[in-house]
């Protein structure tokens, strides 16, 4: 069972469709007994950094998510929900993110001659053997729709990276936790591929 984390961030339901299309069974829920018992996670993100920390402090889902993690329960964070396991963002200063993982959150530049946020298809580099990315082509797109963007400490953690003016992180992994920039529930037959090499792990 993979449990996908309801703290009313938007983007649940068009998840757990695709997760129901592959066959594989999910739960969208916040209770702590029901995400104990699941045996993957999955964080998704709409909205911004500031007001997710604070709906998953307000729902008691950060130390929840830490322990989680800490059983070694493979976790999959989304968009935003790749953004808030990261330290920071500049989308909200002073707010702290869930810190998993090791980076900051930064805004792209206005001064690019590119559209912010950057809405749409683009095409993935791979690098480092992603286990997201098992058998499956480099350069392949898929869809992204943001206006901030992950620098991760770490480049041996980045799986994918992505140029929109500049070359930024699209996807990482350390141990059992994985995130990805791009919404794979909308990027066809290649985001249901990376979603099922999850469900697989």
């Amino acid at each position: 069972m993979l449990a996908i984390i309801d703290y009313d961030a938007g983007n649940l339901k068009s998840v757990s469709k695709a997760l129901d299309y592959l066959n594989i069974k999910n739960v969208i829920t916040r209770d702590e007994k029901k995400l104990s018992n699941a045996d993957k996670i999955l964080l998704p993100g709409v909205g911004s950094f500031g007001d997710c920390m604070e709906k998953l402090k307000k729902f008691n889902l950060v130390d929840t998510i830490h322990e989680l993690i800490l059983r070694d329960k493979p976790f999959l964070g989304i968009c935003l929900g790749m953004q808030l396991l990261f330290d920071e963002s500049e989308e909200a200063p002073g707010v702290k993110g869930l810190g998993l993982l090791e980076g900051k959150i930064i805004k792209f530049k206005d001064d690019m001659g590119l559209k912010v946020p950057q809405i749409g298809w683009n095409s993935l580099h791979l690098q480092n053997d992603g286990r997201l990315y098992k058998d499956m082509e480099d350069e392949s797109y898929v869809y992204f729709v943001h206006s901030y963007h992950l620098v991760a400490k770490d480049e041996k953690q980045v799986k994918a990276t992505c140029d929109y003016g500049v070359r930024f992180h699209a996807s990482v992994e350390q141990k059992n936790v994985f995130g990805c920039q791009f919404h794979p529930e909308k990027s066809g037959d290649v985001g249901l591929k990376i979603l099922k090499n999850f469900g697989d792990l």
